[in-house]
């Protein structure tokens, strides 16, 4: 039987897990689509735009580990881009499949739709390899399994997105069929000497400290090091508290947990905790003008353990050739059996409730929120006031909250909610999502109609774009108020089961989240409208700090 380059690449995406793929047509793809559909296995998702189908493997990728999205070439590619820079930022393995240019024009002179009117055909090429661990174009069958099997391993073992574009003439050639994906996914050779080196160093650089703190940070889901890090806290006399984009990635019923460090606003006692320890073991951080508030909360120097995904730098030296989850295995191995430790209860969000009929507050929606996070929850913090209304949720074992900090695109939430909700369909999906931030990538609730994930959205209307008037005010902050609610009618085309709700009290909200919970055939779109002002302290505090980082002036030669 035959066998064809668009299967080969269906087949392994089969292997590695994938149970779907994310797709916006184009002429370059169309042949490609079809030779991907021929894997019954796994299921094509379709996106409105380019933009949104990147986010939305994005997304399936932080939900089951890896993804794939399939756009073509030129107008679809650079679209994507956007997002696949984003998942090079946050560190997820996601395959942008291209649908390219037949490979007959390949040098051939001649100016091609969808590019940019040069007879340069490698431009995106080029352009790709700025934000990916791998980028490969394929132009003949013979040397196609070779080169998807290369981008493959490069994501999976580097934990970043790759590029790969294959020929629109070439998608249905015929080529070989693939092994066992064991062939292409071999372990990592680890540096035994190095790894018991640097053991060996960070014991005697802990000896005679008493207080001690590890700091997680957001890259230790990448590095497959959490289960690790429990288990280092479990054994070594500790506190732990994590960073802001980290929320989630250590259990927070851990009786070693103490909460956020986030400098000024930092949980009651972490800045204190961690400024002031010993030690601070930083695991797997991202110190960024954001996450140390304007660089004044960045712990450094003799007192300080750096364990990123790839190295160890601890008293002076450097480690290197072996992972973080077999450095921090070995040094919990090294204090022997667990400490006698109960579970931590953990501390919700829970203000005095508003007034029924009192006019809709942060609080009072943040306070609602809270009741709907169990160990089945996913919740979505798009980039703005969410990220510290998410901060400010107790998080019982299994609950988990995506946040883009490092990226920080607004109206990423919407489309990486729907592709979590596709990867992960049996857990609650809890969106929220600023009103500025959802105008970007709205269409995507679309999506959730069409496929029936029941994904609640809280969407905040408070006219504008809050986290930027917090930085710096001016006229480009406020937007054209829409009828968010509304919207849900439009999406639904008459056939689908979408909720459009209006929630200006607390009493209102409450019965829309009844309707929301109750709703298993589709989204619901809260719209809770809240005054401009009010938003977090954290925000305020955080976005005086960043906008005077921001403000520094040019420094003198």
């Amino acid at each position: 039987m035959s066998f064809t380059v668009g299967q080969y690449l269906a087949e392994r995406l089969r292997q590695i897990g994938l149970r779907h793929h994310f797709a916006v047509a184009g002429d370059y793809n169309l042949v490609l689509l079809d030779q991907l559909l021929t894997e019954k296995s796994m299921q094509q998702v379709y996106c409105c735009n380019e933009l949104n189908c990147g986010f939305s493997a994005e997304g399936y990728a932080r939900a089951h580990g890896a993804a794939a999205a399939v756009v073509t070439f030129g107008v679809g590619t650079i679209s994507a881009m956007d997002a696949l820079a984003g998942a090079y930022a946050e560190n997820l393995p996601v395959i942008l499949v291209v649908g390219g240019l037949n490979s007959n024009d390949r040098g051939s002179g001649r100016v091609l739709h969808h590019t940019t009117g040069t007879t340069d055909h490698e431009f995106q090429l080029q352009m790709a390899r700025q934000i990916t661990c791998a980028a490969e174009s394929i132009n003949d069958a013979a040397s196609a399994p070779a080169k998807i099997d290369h981008v493959i391993r490069a994501a999976l073992l580097n934990r970043k997105p790759v590029y790969l574009e294959i020929a629109c003439n070439i998608s249905d050639a015929e080529c070989v069929r693939p092994g066992p994906a064991s062939s292409f996914l071999r372990p990592i050779n680890e540096d035994r000497a190095s790894l018991v080196a640097a053991i060996e160093t960070t014991r005697d650089w802990l000896k005679g400290k008493q207080e001690i703190v590890l700091l997680v940070g957001s890259k230790i889901r990448a590095a497959m090091a959490q289960k690790a890090a429990i288990r280092l806290a479990d054994r070594l006399p500790c506190s732990v508290a994590i960073m802001a984009a980290a929320k989630s990635f250590f259990p927070e019923t851990h009786p070693a947990y103490a909460g956020l460090y986030w400098g000024e606003v930092s949980d009651p006692g972490v800045a204190d905790l961690v400024e002031k320890a010993d030690a601070v073991l930083c695991l797997a951080p991202v110190f960024n003008d954001y996450s140390t508030v304007g660089w004044t909360a960045w712990p450094r120097g003799e007192s300080v353990l750096t364990a990123d995904p790839d190295r160890v730098t601890v008293a002076g030296r450097s480690f290197d050739g072996f992972t973080l989850e077999s450095f921090l295995e070995a040094l919990a191995d090294s204090f022997g059996e667990p400490r006698d430790l109960q579970p931590r209860e953990v501390r919700p969000f829970a203000p005095e409730p508003a007034a029924p009929d009192a006019r809709l507050t942060n609080d009072e929606m943040l306070r609602q929120i809270q009741r709907l996070v169990s160990s089945e929850t996913t919740l979505t913090a798009e980039t703005g006031d969410s990220w510290f209304n998410a901060m400010r949720l107790g998080l019982p074992e299994g609950a988990q909250v995506e946040v883009e900090m490092q990226w920080g695109h607004i109206g990423w939430s919407v489309p990486s909610t729907f592709g979590q909700a596709v990867a992960a369909p049996d857990r609650r999906h809890v969106l929220m999502v600023g009103d500025g931030s959802f105008q970007l990538t709205a269409q995507e609730v679309g999506q959730m109609i069409r496929y029936e994930l029941p994904v609640i959205i809280f969407l905040v209307n408070n006219r504008g774009y809050v986290i930027e008037i917090a930085i710096h005010d001016g006229p480009y902050n406020y937007i054209q108020n829409w009828d968010y609610a509304a919207l849900m009618a439009a999406f639904n085309g008459g056939t689908g089961h979408g909720l459009g709700l209006h929630a200006g009290t607390g009493a209102e909200l409450e019965e829309a989240i009844e309707k929301a919970v109750a709703n298993r055939r589709g989204p619901t779109l809260i719209e809770c409208s809240l005054d401009r002002e009010d938003c977090t302290e954290m925000l305020r505090k955080w976005g005086k700090v960043v906008a005077k980082t921001n403000a520094r002036a040019p420094q003198q030669a």
